[in-house]
């Protein structure tokens, strides 16, 4: 049997296991918090107030924080990311500027997501005097999330060939009408795939959010902007670190973590979804 086959079906196998190992502890974590968690999901734990220190009652206002904080972060990310990485392929010349730009955003990738929590607090809180509040929250996941947005659109930009360019400008079309008719079309779905990710990851932080306006218990939604709130992440964390009655309160934590999963899966169905139009659009 030839020696390059046996390598290919041992390499192949081998990446097979990987998956089948990673498949097998994703199934487990998956069942464990689903099968201690369903069984607290119901319209009153959805819907309403919390009671009695949070042994009581519902998630409803961490429900409300946590989409109210993520709405902030896309207004922030998604404009100014995506502008920026329309900028960097389109427009910047290939130099040692552009060069060191890209690293540092693919650097700040990186970056812990306490760090970004501690800047906000000096920028955000005590800089900008918006103090611990819904868009001091919003503002910081909307920098950490940057420079995944930066990343994810400039990638799709550069999947777009470099002939669609061409053609248009040849027809005579400005610069800016090449890139809005026959580069943005074709790179706006990974653009949005890669955001939505990059929103679904800021959706469940905890450490950018901590000093910069979550609450524990608030029997009461945000009155503006500037209020703090309760968020699914942090609401989690105390549950299963720091409450009083850990035990007690233990199916509740449980019943937050699903409904905190089941967000973020959404979030990267609607990704997926979004793509699969946007691909089949293109080729309609």
């Amino acid at each position: 049997m030839n020696i390059k086959y046996i390598k290919a079906n041992l390499g192949f196998g081998l990446l097979r296991l990987c998956a089948l190992i990673v498949g097998v502890i994703i199934f487990a974590i998956l069942y464990d918090i689903a099968s201690k968690g369903v069984g607290k999901i119901t319209w009153e734990f959805l819907f309403s107030m919390p009671k009695n220190g949070m042994t009581e009652g519902g998630i409803f206002p961490a429900i409300i924080g946590t989409i109210f904080v993520t709405a902030i972060t896309a207004l922030l990310a998604i404009p100014l990311g995506m502008g920026c990485a329309i900028y960097l392929n389109e427009y910047a010349n290939d130099n040692i500027i552009t060069r060191l730009i890209r690293m540092s955003i693919r650097n700040l990738s990186g970056v812990p997501s306490i760090v970004y929590g501690l800047f906000g607090v000096v920028l955000f809180v005590q800089a900008m005097r918006l103090g611990t509040s819904v868009i001091s929250s919003g503002f910081t996941l909307g920098l950490m999330t940057l420079p995944w947005t930066v990343t994810a659109s400039e990638e799709a930009l550069k999947n777009v060939p470099n002939s669609y360019r061409q053609g248009a400008l040849a027809l005579g079309a400005t610069k800016w009408q090449a890139i809005r008719t026959n580069v943005l079309p074709y790179a706006v779905g990974g653009m949005l795939t890669g955001t939505i990710l990059g929103l679904a990851r800021a959706a469940g932080e905890t450490a950018p959010i901590l000093f910069t306006g979550v609450a524990f218990y608030l029997p009461f939604l945000p009155k503006s902007l500037s209020s703090q709130f309760m968020a699914l992440p942090y609401h989690l964390y105390i549950m299963s670190t720091q409450h009083h009655s850990i035990n007690q309160v233990r199916p509740i934590a449980y019943g937050t973590a699903l409904v905190l999963v089941v967000l973020v899966f959404v979030m990267n169905l609607f990704a997926v979804i979004l793509r699969y139009r946007l691909r089949k659009f293109k080729r309609d």
